[in-house]
Order: C-alpha cells, then sequence, then structure tokens
C-alpha cells in the first residue's frame, strides 16, 4: 500500500522533518512452525510484515490488515507480544520517521502468501534453518512472539 493520506498531508506541513507513528509488527506463524517474511522493496531486507496504523484503527485489526494487504495470507491475532520503539528511520526521499512498534504473535488462518502490493519484491515462510537474518527489531519481536510463558515485553 503507498504512503497513506494522513501522512501525506502531514508531509505537506512538515517537509521531511521527523514523524513519530504507531506502526505493527506481526509475527506469523504457520502451524508447522514456519515463519512469514516480507523482502522489502525500499532496502531489500527480509523483515516481519509491518504498518503503519490507520487514525482510529484498532492495533490488533492494522496486523490482520498489513499482512492480508503485503502477502495475501489471512491471520488471527493471539497475543500482544511486546511494544517498544523502532530505531529511527530515512526514507530514500528524505522522510524521517520512528515507529511505536507494536507486536502481535500472530496464527496463519488461510490464503497463499505471495507478493500482494508494491512494497515487497518477495513473500516466503521460512523454518529457521533456512530463515534469513532479520534487523535487529526485527529479531526482536520474533523472539517476544515465541516466548508464550511470558507476558507481554515492555522495555523501559
Amino acid at each position: 500500500m503507498p504512503t497513506p493520506e494522513f501522512i501525506l498531508s502531514l508531509r505537506e506541513k512538515i517537509g521531511h522533518d521527523p514523524l513519530w507513528l504507531p506502526g505493527v509488527k506481526a509475527v506469523v506463524h504457520r502451524h508447522d512452525g514456519a515463519l512469514l517474511l516480507v523482502k522489502r522493496a525500499d532496502n531489500g531486507r527480509w523483515t516481519l510484515p509491518a504498518g503503519i496504523m490507520e487514525p482510529g484503527e484498532e492495533p490488533a485489526a492494522t496486523a490482520v490488515r498489513e499482512v492480508l494487504e503485503e502477502t495475501g495470507v489471512e491471520v488471527r491475532v493471539e497475543r500482544l507480544a511486546g511494544i517498544g520503539t523502532t530505531d529511527p528511520v530515512t526514507y530514500p526521499n528524505g522522510d524521517q520517521a520512528q515507529y511505536l512498534d507494536v507486536v502481535f504473535a500472530c496464527h496463519y488462518l488461510s490464503g497463499q502468501a505471495r507478493v500482494n502490493d508494491d512494497e515487497n519484491t518477495e513473500v516466503a515462510w521460512f523454518h529457521d534453518a533456512d530463515r534469513p537474518v532479520l534487523p535487529p527489531k526485527h529479531q526482536r519481536a520474533v523472539d517476544w512472539a515465541r516466548d508464550q510463558d511470558r507476558a507481554a515485553c515492555f522495555l523501559g
């Protein structure tokens, strides 16, 4: 999905200045333990499906929507895995942002994993033995989601 309209409107006013935004990451596991990953078009890195919350949208609904938009896969949010922040990012167009990172553990329901938008160039399921190295905050999200006996993680 392209940049949400509310962000484009904000960018008209603030230019490339840093923007603090709410975002979600979805750690999606299949019944066989495989993890759903996307390969980002902007930087070529494998990551978890993730996205920006729309104004008024519930965080869990954002996770379900983003996974479907990016991968064609339908999921059920099982639990909150943790909340943290991302590192500041500067996009190729110069826009700067940092995100509140709401991480959800999700379970695969249906759908064939595929590239379903222009944000990613590949979508695939990976088992640990063949999984690419993830950026640190994405790996942190996977670790949080896998620890089912622990309450949601909060850093402080």
